[in-house]
């Protein structure tokens, strides 16, 4: 293992750090526990937007902490969900009166935490609502989930949603933004290569050099399917037609129900994409992969989409959520209409992506 790392068990903190004194002028880094807020308090009367997760998929979900976008993001150590005191504490540092909307990835961990947290939010008196975020087509259950795993829709939620609540959205709205962007978003992923944690030294799974891996996840799981080495227009193909042609998903979400008080299960459908509808493209590198070779991957994606009778309308490239080290790349399609444009557009002030300002 190469790794420009001091002891493993400081990696969280050391970078925390780091990351602190690079964007003093954005964030503010909490380390006992830990958690990222903006530097300025949430203005009275906003609703305040959380997510987090394991470390290791930077900038996600630390680097997108700022205006436009999150109020606060939780890390956990690498590949390993935040604690509920994490949350907790976050919450109540950036809760303004409007209540706590968290975008959550579908992982188990993830999904258990963040529910205890706002558990604990709600006892204070505060309003909490969490949105599972499970846009990833290649599997239906895995390790980590129980359903599809949260991918690379959460950066594109995290615009958008994080754009309506700076618009004034209610607590209420922003979760009904928040689950039709859920609805219209699908990823894919693959790998060249596994990635290495540090604490554990050696890869999370091997692969031949003449191999690749087709569905893999963002914690170095390895994917649905090995196949031989195939050309960048080939793999393209695969996980483009593989998001394009997903049929419909039906599924159960967990949602906070006031006149109850209690979460209850609500059932909800995505929609396929079909010709005429417009998308935002976003392809991804997970960590190791060149943003060049991106951009032969959109060359031939956009090839696809156009053919389906699809059109890209907004496009975002580049390493977003990624796997450490991981060579490989991921594909998220967004159908897009006029309230999720609007709020794409407007503008985004933080570490890792900024827009119109």
């Amino acid at each position: 293992m190469k790794k420009l790392i001091n002891n493993p068990d400081d990696v969280l903190r050391e970078q925390l750090e780091g990351m602190q004194l690079a964007h003093h002028d954005l964030i503010h880094i909490h380390l006992d526990p830990a958690f990222i807020t903006r530097k300025e308090a949430t203005p009275k009367g906003k609703v305040a937007l959380i997510s987090g997760g394991g470390s290791g998929h930077e900038p996600m979900h630390g680097g997108f902490v700022g205006y436009g976008m999150l109020d606060a993001a939780c890390p956990g150590e690498i590949f390993t969900s935040p604690t509920p005191d994490q949350m907790y504490e976050a919450g109540k540092a950036v809760e303004a009166g409007a209540g706590i909307l968290n975008l959550v990835k579908n992982y188990t961990g993830d999904v258990m935490n963040f529910e205890m947290a706002a558990d604990m939010l709600m006892a204070d008196g505060i309003k909490v609502q969490n949105l599972i975020i499970d846009d990833d087509v290649a599997v239906k259950d895995s390790l980590y989930t129980a359903g599809r795993r949260g991918v690379g829709t959460t950066v594109l939620m995290e615009k958008i949603v994080g754009a309506a609540a700076e618009d004034g959205y209610t607590l209420e709205q922003l979760s009904t933004l928040a689950r039709k962007v859920n609805r219209y978003g699908r990823s894919m992923g693959m790998a060249l290569t596994s990635c290495i944690t540090p604490a554990n030294g050696s890869p999370s799974f091997e692969i031949g050099d003449d191999e690749m891996e087709i569905g893999i996840g963002i914690h170095g799981e390895p994917g649905i399917q090995r196949e031989k080495m195939k050309t960048v227009d080939e793999i393209t193909e695969m996980m483009t037609l593989g998001i394009l042609e997903d049929p419909a998903y039906h599924r159960q979400l967990r949602a906070w129900s006031p006149e109850k008080g209690e979460w209850i299960d609500v059932a909800e459908t995505d929609e396929p994409f079909g010709s005429g509808d417009q998308v935002i493209a976003f392809v991804n590198s997970m960590g190791g992969t060149p943003v060049s070779e991106l951009y032969g991957v959109y060359r031939k994606m956009n090839e696809i989409i156009e053919k389906k009778g699809l059109t890209v309308v907004r496009n975002l490239i580049g390493p977003y959520i990624t796997s450490l080290e991981m060579q490989g790349c991921s594909i998220t399609l967004l159908k897009a209409d006029e309230e999720i444009l609007k709020y794409w557009d407007a503008p985004a002030h933080t570490p890792a992506l900024r827009k119109g300002m």
